[in-house]
């Protein structure tokens, strides 16, 4: 039951089955948006490239009522600031400048449309007034003196190096010089995958902007098997994840743990199971949140044997939960599912499979294609948290 194949060099590829599981768009969505510069080869270009980033930057906590705001009327569309500790104005960016807006309480996009002096004079204000007193500025000189973030005082950095050096620790440079690398390819001829693709910057799943680090890695050259498919042939899963981070407080740290069937060539994510996310807020005990729960909770997913997972699926397909049309209706009715969703389950399963479903697991991946249909990410989600819940109930 529990077969993982030993052999990658060997390996041109292994078949899957797409049908089952969820689809998840996330590294598709970062693919989709990255430009050229933000697509890195391996980790340690992207730790290379994070942490020069962070060696620049000064952070401070000063008095906000202290930062002076200077406008030129000459150029309508300069704007500075200077900073105590700093004799040399810095210039906010875009995202800076909107945080900065939002910590004094001024609408941000009506700010960039007054000229500088105006909102200048509207800035000032709202640092002269601000109740909290202290401001965390990151200033970054590296060529040109800009403010990179304004946070609270109490704003707990972690830095997108630190991520990226936590998955170079179990993952080496991410292209194969351990079992953790950017992921293969979905030959959607032959349903096949394919783990050995060169790494481009089209096929890369290693992004760090001014603003964030996303990364995605699997161990896709050893495949998992989970069971049997309809057709007698081994249904195989591999390992994958992925981490985020944005050091100037655009988003939360957060890492996700899953299993998957395939990876297409816009880095869709196909026949996803055993999903599991958790998520840091930037608070003021953040650095020591992520080294004592999210850096172990990679490295226990990159290193835990997959037995549980396995013995779960084994365990939801060998769960008998309905043998005849009516135990079927009455299965999914008890747990909220509405009389249309009940049939589209029911005669999912049956197209896909050749029978309807019996057991717990063939509910289950019912359900999760059910959720795929869905054109609405709050009721797709929502469905395959009840389809989780029932896998979980089973191991």
């Amino acid at each position: 039951m529990n077969v993982v194949i030993q052999n990658p060099a060997s390996m041109s590829g292994f078949r899957v089955d797409i049908s089952r599981g969820e689809r998840i768009g996330r590294v598709s969505s970062e693919w989709f948006s990255r430009p050229d510069d933000e697509r890195y080869l391996s980790l340690t270009a992207l730790h290379d490239a994070t942490r020069r980033r962070a060696e620049n930057a000064t952070a401070r906590t000063v008095e906000s009522r202290a930062v002076r705001v200077e406008a030129s009327r000459e150029d309508a569309e300069k704007l500075c600031l200077v900073v105590p500790g700093r004799d040399q104005p810095v210039a906010p960016t875009h995202w800076s400048f909107g945080q900065l807006c939002s910590l004094v309480s001024t609408p941000a996009a009506y700010m960039r449309q007054l000229p500088a002096p105006l909102a200048g004079i509207n800035l000032q204000h709202g640092l002269l007034t601000h109740r909290a007193e202290l401001v965390k500025t990151l200033e970054a000189e590296d060529g040109r003196v800009e403010l990179r973030a304004v946070t609270g005082p109490d704003y707990g950095r972690i830095w997108d190096h630190e991520l990226v050096a936590a998955v170079q620790r179990i993952a080496g440079n991410g292209t194969g010089d351990t079992r953790w690398k950017v992921p293969g390819v979905l030959d959607w001829s032959t349903m096949t995958h394919n783990p050995f693709v060169d790494v481009t910057k089209d096929s890369t799943t290693l992004y760090a902007s001014d603003r964030d680090v996303f990364l995605f890695l699997v161990d896709d050259t050893h495949p998992i098997e989970a069971g049997r498919l309809a057709d007698g042939s081994p249904d195989l899963y591999f390992r994958g994840f992925y981490a985020w981070n944005s050091e100037v407080g655009s988003k939360a740290l957060g890492v996700a743990s899953f299993y998957l069937r395939a990876v297409c060539m816009n880095r869709n994510l196909w026949g996803v199971e055993g999903f599991e996310e958790i998520t840091i807020r930037h608070s003021k005990f953040a650095a020591q949140r992520f080294a004592h729960e999210a850096a172990p909770a990679l490295a226990n997913f990159a290193n835990s044997s997959p037995g549980p997972f396995v013995a779960g699926i084994k365990a939801a397909r060998e769960r008998v939960v309905a043998r005849d049309d009516e135990d079927r209706q009455d299965f999914l009715r008890k747990r909220g599912f509405t009389k249309p969703e009940t049939a589209r389950i029911i005669e999912t399963v049956l197209q896909e499979e050749g029978r309807p479903p019996e057991s717990l697991f063939d509910f289950v991946q019912g359900i999760t294609a059910l959720a795929r249909t869905k054109p609405h990410q709050d009721a797709r989600l929502e469905l395959e948290g009840r389809a989780k819940t029932l896998l979980d109930r089973a191991a």
